[in-house]
């Protein structure tokens, strides 16, 4: 590693910044990880309801499914979105500084 890396590893920006990143990506991943749990627990548990029809023909285990496939979606632009904003300017002013 060179000097210049330690330099910046031991910058307490630079440690706030990991440590900021790294709460919110275990945040989001123990909420889909939660998700797909209660999904697969609802399927075992209670089949019934799972394959009971909601919308016409459509199950509720169908449309839940879309559910959990739509708050993938939406995790991944929001941590796309925190990631390209407020975690790309602490690192600019870190390495700015």
């Amino acid at each position: 590693m060179t000097p210049m890396h330690e330099k910046i590893l031991a910058k307490p920006e630079f440690k706030a910044l990991v440590a900021r990143r790294n709460r919110f990506s275990l945040t989001l991943t123990a909420l889909i990880c939660a998700v797909y749990v209660a999904y697969i627990g609802f399927a075992i548990l209670l089949p019934a309801a799972f394959a009971a029809p909601l919308l016409g023909s459509w199950s509720t285990g169908l449309i839940a499914g879309f559910g959990v496939l739509a708050l993938s979606f939406l995790l991944t632009g929001l941590y796309s979105h925190r990631a390209n904003g407020e975690f790309d300017r602490m690192l600019k002013s870190v390495l700015r500084n």
